[in-house]
């Protein structure tokens, strides 16, 4: 039966390629004017309640001293740390239409350098174009769920805005890679420090904030929210996944990881998936364990280096 299916199948991977390139162009189309519908027919239709930047808003708008005192799920409302509000602060003396475009071409930009010349036919992922419409952090948690293996102090931005996201640092700590640890954590302890010093209150409110707002699977009095589980939940099956995903040297896991654990998910969260392209194409990180570092099970640079050499002595 397995070398029917394969005799079916074979002429048509055979022509795969041939449709590559009329589907992906097919697929942009389509892509350009549903971004294109949403950001502009849709804030011009009678009776629409939502703005451009409605999440965007939120930053611009906020008080560097008294960031929290709009509940959460608000137009105002303003969940991120207060080192988040103080490097956002000065960007309220701009227009807001004028921030929101900075803000979204930083966001496209990242799209873009993320999905190259697919970038078009991701925009068909309706979280994609939603993000980019509320402005919000997701496309640019997905960056950093690429970069930040090479660069590990990025993962304090996940950390001061969103928290969760600092469960991805389990990477680091089962693969013993110290170092990047050690860079992740003094960045993100270093940032805090100087904004506790600006605003100690801030850091307060912060914590009371967060304790005390309605914890639901996704935002509160959100229709939805009977769909997710609990956050706890949510988190111990994130640190399972990247816990797996170490040990077995698979980085797509940590973007899927970081996307189940976010405090509130909303339409627009699985927009942090766009990183899996990137991390799939990559043939594995650098080795920076040595071999007695390295876990067992891991792949170590020795190990690496050496495989050339005992398939070499195999085959003479």
């Amino acid at each position: 039966m397995t070398a029917a299916v394969g005799s079916i199948w074979a002429p048509v991977r055979a022509r795969l390629p041939l449709y590559r390139k009329p589907a992906i162009l097919g697929l942009s189309i389509f892509g350009y004017v549903l971004f294109a519908w949403l950001m502009l027919i849709v804030p011009a239709t009678p009776g629409f309640k939502s703005i451009v930047g409605f999440d965007s808003f939120a930053y611009w708008n906020v008080d560097p001293f008294h960031p929290y005192l709009e509940p959460l799920g608000g137009l105002d409302s303003f969940t991120y740390s207060p080192a988040f509000a103080q490097a956002a602060a000065p960007f309220h003396f701009l227009p807001f239409g004028l921030f929101y475009a900075l803000w979204a071409s930083f966001l496209v930009v990242n799209f873009v350098w993320l999905t190259r010349r697919m970038a078009l036919v991701w925009l068909i992922f309706l979280p994609i174009p939603l993000e980019l419409y509320h402005g919000n952090v997701h496309i640019l948690l997905a960056t950093i769920c690429v970069l930040g293996f090479e660069y590990p102090a990025l993962w304090s931005i996940g950390i001061l805005t969103k928290v969760t996201p600092g469960i991805a640092l389990l990477w680091f700590a089962v693969r013993r890679e110290w170092r990047s640890l050690a860079w992740a954590l003094g960045a993100t302890v270093a940032i805090a420090a100087v904004s506790f010093v600006v605003a100690p209150g801030a850091w307060f409110d912060w914590i009371k904030f967060l304790t005390t707002s309605q914890e639901t699977g996704a935002g509160p009095n959100d229709w939805y929210s009977f769909l997710f589980p609990p956050l706890w939940l949510r988190v111990a099956a994130a640190a399972a996944l990247i816990v797996w995903g170490a040990r077995t040297d698979r980085r797509w896991v940590v973007p899927v990881a970081t996307c189940i654990a976010m405090p509130v998910f909303w339409i627009t969260t699985p927009a942090i998936l766009v990183a899996i392209p990137r991390l799939r194409k990559k043939a594995g990180p650098a080795a920076r364990t040595t071999d007695s570092a390295a876990p067992a099970g891991l792949p170590t640079a020795a190990s690496a280096a050496a495989r050339p050499a005992l398939n070499g002595a195999a085959t003479n």
